[in-house]
């Protein structure tokens, strides 16, 4: 008796296996939203749903896989609507700064200092600079990712300043500088306790009186230092 009833399950499992894999149970209806910067169309040729995959082993993590050589997609979120129809969902990434390459191109770059594409000359980004590069590649990934984390947490946390930072460069040790509008420069060094060197920024400029050419030192937020521009 338990025998029959341990093949009878196994046949039911089988057979429900079975015919989840036929035709009717394949990927033939593809909604593709939030692909902006990315050409849709090429995403869903490299998503692999115009194999038509069976609904069964679809997930939004093998769809990222297939996405990973486009730049502005982070993530995928699946709805799949039985029997052969799914809504793919990519989300993109933002930007938060421009930089050239070594083309002198202007691009569009990421918090994670990932190149995401052309961006127009007039972008209204703040730009990166790698401050003695030694070879022409593409630096704000590797050695000059701390101008990226900088400009990312700019956007978030320092409201009251951002719009006015013009460049942010960074050197070889990670040691980080905001170039102002106006023009002044403040010194951040590392990339670390920001929110209070942000804090410290905003107060210097709503409460000092600062020339052209100033240099203002924020490394240690509660003892900053003003020096003057260099003799020319």
């Amino acid at each position: 008796m338990l025998l029959s009833f341990g093949l009878t399950v196994t046949t039911l499992t089988l057979g429900g296996q079975w015919a989840l894999h036929q035709s009717i149970f394949r990927v033939q209806h593809v909604t593709l939203l939030g692909a902006r910067h990315e050409s849709p169309a090429r995403v869903l040729a490299a998503s692999g749903l115009t194999r038509h995959p069976t609904m069964l082993g679809l997930s939004a993590g093998s769809i990222k896989e297939n996405l990973t050589s486009f730049p502005w997609i982070v993530g995928v979120s699946l709805e799949k609507r039985w029997p052969n129809t799914v809504v793919v969902t990519v989300h993109e990434t933002l930007p938060v700064a421009v930089a050239f390459n070594a083309k002198h191109v202007l691009q569009y770059v990421n918090a994670a200092g990932r190149d995401l594409g052309v961006a127009p000359l007039h972008s209204n980004y703040p730009t990166l600079t790698y401050l003695h590069p030694r070879n022409a590649s593409w630096p704000y990934d590797r050695a000059g990712r701390s101008a990226a984390l900088v400009a990312g947490e700019l956007l978030l946390k320092a409201k009251a300043f951002n719009t006015q930072v013009s460049v942010i460069s960074v050197d070889a040790a990670g040691e980080v500088t905001l170039q102002m509008t106006t023009p002044v420069e403040f010194f951040l060094g590392p990339a670390t306790d920001l929110t209070a060197k942000f804090v410290a920024i905003a107060s210097v400029i709503a409460h000092t009186t600062l020339r052209p050419g100033d240099v203002v030192d924020v490394r240690v937020p509660d003892e900053l230092a003003v020096t003057g521009p260099a003799p020319s």
